[in-house]
């Protein structure tokens, strides 16, 4: 009897029945991409497959110390390359500036709480005491953290470069080639306070800025992912080193199977695989759905049941 005739069968995998009846359920082990640590430093690093001839494209970033734009259709891997790279190079925590159509390259070097500072100014007056630094009041964002001075230079993620305001490319063309920014609110104070301590953006403490000037001393590890939605100046491509990451093709993905799940679980998604590369067009469909599917499946889930399978493998593009 399947599950599909017997009501009982994969009851252990629904733990909402939609009955109104509470219960004490005990939720099972997360997808190894979904679990958390409190601490970055021991988030289980999941592996990341990728091709020679694409790996020696971020190779020659890397040595030429230029940004890595990376192209490619939802689901191919983009920001997961950019963590591969911090990791395997051991850069520390990466740094990660999310665009959307408003951001700016200035939130994204430094923010300036003045509202804050003036409150806290006048209080400190009203009580007698000394006022606080203003530098308690700058936090420099992901890009200008990156760009702090360090032995060995910061890993950053610039997500999703084509949804941000079409002038932003070209307003970080300064900042790529010179690798400094000046924050104007410490370059007018006067010469006893030309050392501020600022706030950093992975809230590791503070860090020294000198006369109102973050230099770099190595450029930061650069990885700007785009959906290819829209072209770039070219003032800024060139500034740039450009790798295309493809959909994966079958071997590929059934080497991805293998290695975040195991050779027991990819023994059972040959129906799955097919279905997605069957289901798959450019932009529809993103590997992490095939996981979701295979970790169900192996699960005790039955990816057979109606609508559970679109459910999963849904198009990530067109009307909902």
């Amino acid at each position: 009897m399947t599950s599909a005739q017997d009501p009982e069968a994969g009851a252990g995998w629904r733990l909402f029945r939609g009955d109104g009846v509470p219960r004490a359920v005990a939720l099972p082990s997360a997808p190894p991409w979904r679990r958390f640590s409190p601490t970055p430093a021991v988030r289980p690093e999941l592996p990341y497959l990728i091709e020679p001839q694409h790996a020696d494209v971020v190779n020659a970033a890397l040595h030429l110390r230029r940004p890595l734009l990376v192209t490619g259709p939802a689901g191919t891997g983009k920001s997961s390359l950019a963590r591969a790279v911090a990791h395997e190079l051991r850069l520390g925590e990466l740094l990660r500036w999310s665009i959307n159509s408003r951001s700016t390259v200035r939130e994204a070097l430094y923010q300036y709480d003045a509202i804050g500072r003036l409150r806290e100014t006048t209080l400190s007056r009203d009580r007698g005491e000394r006022e606080p630094s203003i530098g308690t009041f700058i936090r420099l964002g992901a890009l200008g953290t990156a760009l702090v001075p360090s032995a060995t230079p910061r890993a950053l993620l610039i997500d999703e470069m084509d949804k941000g305001d079409v002038d932003l490319p070209n307003d970080l063309l300064t900042v790529f080639e010179e690798g400094y920014f000046d924050i104007p609110e410490l370059t007018r104070l006067p010469e006893d306070m030309a050392e501020v301590e600022v706030q950093t953006a992975d809230h590791r403490g503070t860090v020294t800025v000198r006369r109102g000037r973050v230099q770099c001393a190595e450029f930061p590890v650069a990885v700007i992912t785009s959906n290819g939605e829209r072209d770039f100046p070219p003032a800024f491509l060139r500034r740039c080193v450009r790798l295309d990451l493809p959909v994966p093709d079958e071997a590929r993905l059934r080497a991805i199977v293998s290695a975040h799940l195991g050779e027991a679980a990819l023994r059972e998604a040959d129906d799955l695989i097919d279905a997605f590369l069957r289901r798959r067009a450019p932009g529809e469909l993103a590997t992490d759905q095939l996981l979701n599917a295979v970790f169900l499946r192996t699960g005790g889930v039955d990816l057979d049941a109606e609508g559970l399978l679109d459910a999963v493998l849904h198009q990530l593009t067109g009307a909902m």
